[in-house]
């Protein structure tokens, strides 16, 4: 059963920058798997991608958090410099081209970015990762 989870603070993440996260996902079988996601915020907006290339499924980033072209308009792989459209994570130059990001639920939940729409694996087993959102009606 999926649940929503706190991922940061709304502050947390500069606008117009974007943040990866490493997190542990339940599959369907129950099993365990490490799961990076990437988030951007664009003012009060957030959208989230798994950080996976559609190339070869690389990570995107390549140095810690550095998601975007130099520009900062664009999410850039940093292994093969493809680049994808922020709001639809659509590949618009590079090998991949027209091939897009694999697109993460988020919410704003009183200033909290939550990601909602897949298990993770709880806080206990993690020692106290990703506490469930708090906010009403979640």
């Amino acid at each position: 059963m999926s649940a929503t989870y706190v991922l940061c603070r709304l502050d947390d993440i500069p606008s117009r920058k974007a943040r990866g996260f490493q997190l542990l996902r339940v599959d369907d079988e129950g099993e365990h798997r490490p799961w990076g996601i990437i988030v951007i915020r664009w003012g009060r907006q957030v959208v989230g991608y798994v950080n996976r290339c559609p190339h070869n499924g690389v990570h995107l980033d390549w140095e810690r958090n550095q998601f975007l072209d130099p520009d900062g308009t664009r999410l850039m792989c940093g292994k093969h410099g493809a680049l994808f459209d922020l709001g639809t994570g659509l590949c618009v130059d590079g090998p991949c081209r027209g091939a897009g990001l694999e697109p993460v639920a988020l919410s704003l939940e009183e200033g909290d970015i939550c990601i909602t729409g897949v298990t993770l694996v709880e806080d206990e087993e993690l020692d106290g990762d990703l506490p469930p959102c708090e906010a009403e009606g979640v």
